[in-house]
């Protein structure tokens, strides 16, 4: 909801923008400027009142983990949450996925706008290093943070920098139990969404081995197994195929919180 209410307000803006007579819309912006200066020192005074009677911060973390409070928190600079620990637990939000890559994430700095990481584990210089980097970690850092302005890793060559922001769509998993996996369409790719571990995986749905279908393949512990071949792959590892080196299913960013929808990367690269 908060995203449409952001998209709508950005269309009327563009609407008032867009009038032909110049007096008419500078008042009509200086209007919505106005308002939005008056519902900043409003959310300001609040907030101090709120600092004033929040010695345990209980209340403060109610305002923050409610998108829309916090959205209008961030606009008018009022966040109580430091930069530096909205970073460390957007970073926790993606680990789940940078493990399925057998990696983590360091948080080395933040200087100037721009967040310094360092890859480590096997992620480090893995072919799904930058994915992982590109999509996951930066979208949930610009969702918690976006004031930053580049994100960088040290340890992948050549990505370092600014990058383009990534498009997420939401994915049905609902009523997969551990050990369920179920072909879903999302804007028409196919895609195959596996609970493994209490945890959501999800991946491209051809064997890399043979090029067959894993739509009817059931996962058994950590492991799915091609119906054609035969080649089984570490579901919890990047899909990497057992005893066969360079043979590995490609991997789809998915983030999953708590509360919201779980949502993956289309048009990734592996």
């Amino acid at each position: 909801m908060t995203a449409e209410a952001a998209a709508t307000v950005e269309r009327l803006l563009e609407d008032l923008e867009a009038i032909e007579d110049p007096d008419a819309r500078e008042r009509a912006l200086a209007a919505v400027q106005g308002l939005v200066e008056l519902y900043g020192q409003g959310l300001e005074r609040i907030v101090a009142v709120l600092c004033d009677r929040d010695d345990a911060g209980e209340l403060a973390e109610a305002l923050v983990d409610d998108e829309l409070v916090a959205h209008l928190l961030l606009l008018h600079d009022l966040h109580p949450v430091p930069v530096d620990q909205r970073v460390r637990g957007a970073l926790d939000e993606v680990r789940p996925y940078l493990d399925s890559h057998g990696g983590d994430v360091e948080l080395v700095a933040i200087e100037d706008g721009v967040v310094r990481l360092r890859m480590t584990g096997s992620c480090d210089g893995c072919a799904a290093s930058a994915v992982t980097l590109k999509l996951a970690i930066e979208d949930a850092i610009r969702k918690a943070a976006p004031e930053i302005e580049a994100v960088e890793a040290e340890s992948v060559e050549g990505q370092n920098g600014k990058r383009e922001a990534p498009t997420w769509a939401a994915i049905d998993a609902d009523g997969l139990g551990d050990g369920d996996s179920a072909l879903r369409k999302v804007e028409g790719e196919p895609i195959l969404v596996m609970h493994v571990g209490r945890r959501l995986y999800a991946y491209r749905p051809d064997c890399a081995a043979c090029g067959a279908s894993l739509a009817d393949a059931q996962p058994r512990d950590r492991w799915i197994a091609c119906l054609d071949c035969g080649t089984r792959y570490d579901i919890r590892r990047a899909g990497r195929a057992a005893g066969r080196d360079g043979v590995q299913l490609d991997p789809v960013p998915l983030l999953q919180n708590a509360g919201g929808p779980v949502r993956v990367a289309l048009g990734a690269p592996a």
